[in-house]
């Protein structure tokens, strides 16, 4: 069975408990992620989480995938199924860097495998990997604008 992966990074002015604050403060997505436009459950490990996604150019959509690891504050992974596992499935994940300077790299990416990956195709993945580029510049604009007023 084949697979593909995205893989995104921003860097980030602000540091990784900052960053992780915002990122795992999921009842406030709405409010700033243009992407996950909801995420509801337990932070740990096992958990079923209700993720609703707004691709760029595409549907909403609702999921309900299994949480597999939330290692506060460095990084949390979910993998999602549509209808049964291995038809089309999902590893996503967030994982921070800290960088030297007090910045934080965040590093977020899915890689998808299942019988219909061919049909997902380049269109599916392209509006991914847009979804995860907004949210990566909207997570990045709403942490500079709270450690600048944290440091004013």
């Amino acid at each position: 069975m084949s697979a593909r992966s995205i893989a995104t990074e921003i860097d980030i002015a602000a540091d990784a408990a900052q960053v992780w604050q915002v990122l795992a403060d999921w009842r406030r997505y709405p409010e700033w992620n243009p992407f996950i436009v909801g995420l509801h459950g337990r932070h740990a490990a096992g958990a079923r989480l209700v993720a609703t996604i707004q691709p760029p150019g595409s549907r909403r959509m609702t999921f309900r995938p299994t949480l597999l690891e939330f290692a506060a504050p460095r990084q949390w992974r979910w993998r999602g199924k549509w209808l049964i596992p291995g038809l089309l499935d999902g590893e996503h994940h967030f994982r921070l860097e800290p960088l030297e300077n007090g910045h934080t790299r965040f590093h977020h990416g899915e890689t998808f495998s299942g019988l219909l990956l061919p049909l997902f195709g380049e269109k599916g993945l392209n509006a991914a990997r847009r979804g995860f580029a907004q949210m990566n510049q909207a997570l990045k604009r709403r942490c500079e604008a709270l450690a600048s007023q944290a440091s004013a």
